[in-house]
């Protein structure tokens, strides 16, 4: 993984961090339908008074880490999924398919459902693609959570939870089966794939393991409608995206990297450029362990610019500027200018 992909994931990691702790429950005050809860958690008191102080407290703090567990899934998989493989986010609305493609779909679905046939990633893809005849029937709109074309593939994923609930596999896989044939109806010379990807397995020891057979085995319904082919788990979904190897690993690192309890002081070091010339040393340090090696390269050579007796005052007002907005976002476009100042003074 180069040094710009690093940085781009520690950026993201960064900010989940950041929005999280503005959220952070300190006390209960802000609790919305406590008394619910309180009622329903009685019946735990005994439990939960071996590790619970206060409940209001832990009603907070539930809502709190649901609201974590929503930005990782939401925001932060998508986002890293989409670094590693230069895609995106696309939606898809009003694609067409044709009358044949239609009754094939029908065909799998149906015999999946009644265990008359085992999913078939090859089959099924020959059968829908080969199916010809014009494209009159609107498919449902979807999304793709990461979306790549290249000169000869066309590569969709869907982002899920490692828990999903065994009833919508059959929806799913009729779903995916409409939408490959569509987009290989618009783009007939290329290579269609869609996959259900997992983050990681909550079923293996190992942080980066995985074991796609007991998996599949954990859902209802799993194995009766996907072959292992269209799904990608744990490291093999990491290491899918970026052709590498150990992509996972690398990704924990950087987040284990930055995710340390001093992470608010040192966000607040890093964002007041004046700390740059006050402790550099101290500055570069935590620059280099958060993976921000542009803002690291600039900083070097900030003395330098500074001293230049042309130097335009909207420059020096970028240069003074926080490197993060109040959100915790990361304001690239104020590197891209520093960098690019830098290389107009190396070329002088």
């Amino acid at each position: 993984m180069d040094d710009l992909t690093k940085e781009k994931i520690a950026i993201q990691v960064i900010k989940t961090l950041h929005s999280r702790f503005d959220n952070f429950p300190e006390d209960a005050s802000d609790n919305r339908n406590a008394p619910f809860h309180e009622a329903f958690l009685n019946a735990f008191k005994l439990k939960l008074e071996k590790h619970v102080t206060s409940v209001p407290i832990f009603v907070s703090l539930a809502s709190w880490m649901h609201g974590l567990n929503t930005s990782i899934g939401q925001s932060f998989f998508e986002r890293t999924a989409q670094i590693l493989c230069n895609g995106e986010k696309r939606k898809f609305n009003n694609l067409t398919i044709n009358k044949d493609q239609q009754l094939i779909i029908n065909e799998i679905i149906s015999s999946l459902k009644n265990n008359k046939s085992k999913p078939d990633l090859i089959n099924e893809n020959k059968l829908i693609f080969s199916a010809k005849g014009n494209s009159t029937l609107t498919i449902p709109n979807f999304d793709a959570d990461v979306y790549y074309e290249d000169s000869n593939n066309i590569v969709a994923i869907e982002i899920k939870t490692v828990k999903p609930n065994s009833g919508i596999f059959k929806g799913e896989k009729e779903k995916i089966l409409s939408a490959k044939a569509a987009l290989k109806n618009l783009h007939p010379k290329k290579n269609i794939q869609y996959y259900l990807a997992f983050p990681f397995d909550p079923l293996n020891e190992k942080d980066c393991g995985f074991n796609k057979k007991r998996f599949f085995n954990y859902s209802v319904d799993f194995k009766k409608f996907f072959d292992p082919a269209e799904v990608l788990l744990a490291d093999e979904f990491w290491d899918f995206l970026s052709q590498e190897t150990q992509t996972m690993q690398e990704i924990l690192e950087i987040i284990n990297s930055i995710s340390k309890p001093d992470f608010l002081t040192n966000f607040d070091f890093i964002n007041n450029p004046k700390n740059s010339s006050l402790e550099l040393n101290k500055y570069k340090k935590l620059l280099n362990e958060w993976y921000l090696f542009r803002e690291l390269t600039f900083v070097k050579s900030r003395n330098s610019i500074l001293a230049s007796s042309k130097l335009d005052k909207k420059i020096i007002r970028i240069i003074n500027q926080n490197p993060f907005d109040t959100k915790g976002e990361y304001k690239a476009d104020r590197i891209i200018s520093l960098l690019e100042e830098l290389k107009n003074e190396e070329q002088k």
